[in-house]
């Protein structure tokens, strides 16, 4: 009964949130340390990668103060994505009061699975104030004298989907003290700075464990999309469902538009990606290839009146690996000013592949090299899931 209504919960938008889309770099971490040091109750952090660097420094010293004025902090890391800490961080931390465990990002149940991990980035202040969205903590994500962050984006959220990210976030830290929490959604003063009184839903997606609302918002997106999508995605690789739900968009005249990366952590990522530029050009699909830096960003929206924001990449990993948060925003004024944003960006910091420009600059052996980047990915993710997935079902 109790999952039943965890479940609920998830699917259903709760309305009078504060909400502010939040741009990675100085303003994302502006936010976060003066959640931290507001913080009267409780905090949640939970993130794929943290590194020892300047700006992961800031954020320890400002948990460490946290739970110095006796603050609960609770710290879950993935042991994969910041594995650069496990010699001295967690002692250092624990020393200092700061509750903090590790997330196991492949063994699950006794089976290998490639790409489980605690993807998400989510931090939770005395369940009243969130900050969920794809921004790791490390000075790629920062601004920096002369080295700009990396774009990427989180959604600021005060209200009711704060109590419940609370509660997801306990749920994943420990299952058994999680049960005995309450879904209450707490009382609170909004922010007049921001847009106000906004329907909010928290949406997961951690297949191993049955949690595929991301997916779902996506295919709803397809489906409902009258007009126009617009998706910023850093690793694009929409697997079959997700590119038939697209095509279907497209084939009814919505006006598809995908930003990728120019510039790409992940070389093979980006080579398997522009293997599927053909198909998606086919289908009158626009795609637009963000230049200036690397693109990390994880944001999609339509018909100006929906916004999903998090951690989810449009790819098999985040579908059915990695444990992934998104928040979405159902709200004409709040989506709209977020297209006005990536309008922006497109007409400003994009380069437009068409036909013409793609078939003029790739050649015979770049498109097979794309294929071959294509094909590793797909199968290598193939084989190392498989398995698991034929003892899920069995059970």
């Amino acid at each position: 009964m109790k999952r039943n209504r965890h479940q609920f919960l998830l699917s259903q938008y709760h309305h009078n949130h504060a909400v502010q889309l939040v741009h990675g770099g100085k303003s994302y971490f502006d936010k976060l340390i003066a959640m931290i040091d507001s913080a009267s109750n409780c905090i949640h952090l939970q993130t794929y990668i943290y590194e020892n660097d300047a700006t992961g420094q800031q954020v320890t010293q400002a948990l460490i103060a946290a739970a110095g004025r006796g603050v609960a902090v609770y710290v879950l890391l993935d042991s994969y994505g910041s594995e650069g800490w496990k010699q001295s961080w967690p002692a250092a931390l624990e020393a200092a009061g700061v509750h903090f465990r590790w997330f196991s990002s492949v063994a699950n149940n006794q089976h290998f699975y490639l790409g489980r991990r605690l993807h998400h980035k989510v931090v939770v202040a005395d369940a009243q104030r969130c900050l969920v969205g794809g921004v790791n903590i490390s000075n790629r994500y920062n601004d920096l004298p002369n080295d700009p962050a990396w774009l990427d984006w989180a959604l600021y959220c005060e209200g009711p989907a704060a109590a419940i990210l609370d509660v997801v976030c306990l749920r994943i830290w420990q299952r058994d003290v999680s049960r005995k929490k309450r879904l209450t959604a707490q009382q609170f003063d909004c922010d007049t700075s921001l847009h106000n009184c906004m329907p909010v839903r928290v949406r997961r997606n951690d297949w191993v464990r049955g949690h595929v609302q991301i997916t779902r918002s996506y295919l709803e997106m397809f489906r409902e999309a009258q007009s126009h999508i617009m998706m910023m995605s850093s690793y694009f690789l929409p697997g079959r469902k997700m590119r038939k739900a697209m095509q279907q968009a497209a084939n009814r005249g919505v006006k598809v538009c995908v930003i990728t990366a120019g510039k790409s952590d992940v070389k093979t990522a980006k080579y398997a990606e522009r293997y599927l530029y053909n198909w998606m050009l086919r289908h009158n699909m626009q795609i637009y290839e963000y230049m200036p830096h690397i693109l990390h960003g994880k944001l999609s929206t339509y018909d100006g009146k929906w916004v999903t924001v998090g951690s989810f990449n449009v790819n098999n990993i985040s579908t059915f690996a990695s444990v992934e948060l998104n928040m979405d925003v159902l709200n004409d004024r709040f989506a709209q000013d977020v297209e006005v944003q990536l309008k922006y960006i497109m007409q400003h910091q994009c380069t437009l592949v068409d036909n013409d420009s793609f078939t003029r600059q790739t050649k015979w052996y770049h498109r097979l090299w794309y294929r071959i980047n294509y094909d590793f990915i797909r199968i290598t993710f193939f084989l190392f899931t498989f398995y698991f997935k034929q003892e899920k079902r069995q059970r």
